[in-house]
């Protein structure tokens, strides 16, 4: 068995799925006696430690809904979520305490606060109510398509929306993405830049799922503390976000020697010429993906069968993908449409939102708000969201598309594009451009850029 294997390496110490499961237990009682039940949720603003996962798989055991939420939010955005949720217990690092402790008397639903690691607050300390808790928990009667979790949507439209997902999900993105597409193996150790909240599968439910080991960083990833731990902790498996790709190449002098066999891309579209710098200096292919929220992993994703650098790959086996048009009709070859998805993983819903809920997944299909363009060979270009795409000289734009053709200057380390109305009113592609770090910004650049720019995509793009 695996009693005595490597699940987790945080910043402390190593955990044995032996250990693992004894937390796990322990953790689930302590909720249990709090008098949380079956359903009542506990909001988890946690960072990457042990802890999380013992408390995530805790409460889904003892029938508690976890709702894991980004660590990066503000007081405001979280009075909003601890609100929405009604939950009833809230587990919060002791370096985020302070973020969220000014709006603590003004939740009636939340009954208990307790503080993960070092506790100057007064309140109850996760650590030492776990280790007075029971070891042995029997897991609550549910059914696979019992709600399990919650996640917060990023709120890119009005607050952030309560996503409510059933125990199956967990199994399907962890066989369909996990192991379908990463071939993910009991002797891989996994390390996730993109922290739990983000992606529960990454370093999580992925590597559980077959036996593997994963690596938790608590604080922010930075290009130093990505190398350090490639380097060091020998990961076969890397997680990323393109801007994280993006500085840990403009750190580093050329090839770099790793355990690397495959690395991913999530979050936001990977530039192609960041995909191929990072294979030419690591030796490792990255598989970019979209996914969401909504679809709690990624559905459309590269393998490492072609190249697909430049796109977003092909629909992740067990899931369907169709484009349509503002009339709701399927797009013609190479038209930009709104990507429509259907797949085992999705939502039941949002939280206390029926028409949301009606107005996005209709029919089966999860409308994304994400336009594509499906090339020649088949493969699904990224163009935007479909309230970010802004006409010029009657000519739909992707501030995308823009971004894409700056980032290939070799002075430029990211873009961004905004609309912006002229000295006459009409709308025109403002760029925001980030330099790499040796190179001085110039009006001679700045002139270079737009050339460069001008030379490789339409002109009314510019």
């Amino acid at each position: 068995g695996r009693i005595n294997k490597t699940a987790f390496i945080d910043d402390a110490d190593s955990y044995s799925y032996g250990e693992l499961a004894i937390r796990v237990n322990r953790s689930g009682n302590t909720l249990l006696s709090l008098g949380l039940s079956k359903n009542d949720r506990v909001a988890m603003v946690m960072l990457d430690t042990i802890d999380f996962p013992a408390v995530f798989w805790g409460a889904i055991k003892a029938g508690v809904i976890p709702v894991p939420l980004n660590t990066l939010l503000t007081t405001t955005e979280y009075e909003y979520i601890l609100s929405d949720s009604g939950a009833t217990a809230l587990i919060v690092s002791d370096q985020l305490y302070p973020v969220v402790e000014p709006v603590l008397d003004k939740l009636p639903d939340l009954k208990h606060v307790i503080i993960d690691g070092n506790n100057t607050s007064g309140r109850p300390q996760l650590s030492s109510i776990v280790e007075n808790a029971d070891s042995d928990l029997k897991p609550v009667d549910s059914l696979a398509d019992d709600i399990a979790f919650w996640l917060y949507s990023s709120g890119s439209t009005g607050n952030p929306k309560g996503v409510m997902h059933r125990h199956e999900n967990l199994y399907h993105t962890a066989n369909l993405y996990g192991k379908g597409v990463l071939g993910i193996r009991e002797d891989d150790t996994v390390y996730s830049a993109a922290k739990l909240f983000y992606g529960l599968g990454n370093a999580m439910t992925f590597p559980l799922f077959v036996g593997a080991t994963a690596i938790l960083c608590s604080g922010r990833p930075t290009p130093l503390s990505i190398m350090d731990t490639i380097q060091n902790n020998a990961p076969t498996i890397y997680y990323g976000v393109p801007g994280l790709y993006a500085s840990t190449l403009a750190s580093i002098d050329g090839p770099v020697s790793s355990n690397l066999r495959l690395c991913v891309s999530a979050g936001e579209p990977l530039p192609d010429h960041i995909g191929r710098d990072w294979e030419t200096n690591f030796n490792v292919p990255i598989l970019d993906g979209i996914g969401s929220t909504e679809m709690l992993h990624i559905y459309l994703s590269h393998d490492d069968s072609d190249d697909y650098y430049g796109t977003t790959g092909i629909p992740v086996a067990g899931y369907e993908i169709k484009l349509i048009n503002d009339k709701g009709n399927p797009v013609s070859s190479g038209e930009i449409g709104e990507l429509l998805v259907k797949g085992p993983s999705v939502a039941s819903g949002y939280w206390q939102l029926p028409e949301r809920t009606r107005s996005v997944f209709k029919d089966g299909w999860l409308h994304s708000g994400d336009k594509y363009i499906q090339n020649e060979k088949g493969y699904y270009v990224y163009s935007g969201r479909k309230d970010d795409m802004f006409k010029v000289s009657g000519q739909w734009v992707s501030p995308f598309e823009v971004e894409s053709a700056i980032t290939q200057h070799k002075h430029v380390l990211e873009a961004a594009v905004i609309a912006r109305e002229d000295d006459i009113g009409l709308l025109k592609p403002m760029a925001y451009v980030v330099l790499r770090d040796d190179i001085n910004p110039t009006e001679k650049l700045a002139y270079e850029i737009k050339q460069f720019v001008k030379d490789n995509i339409s002109r009314y793009k510019y």
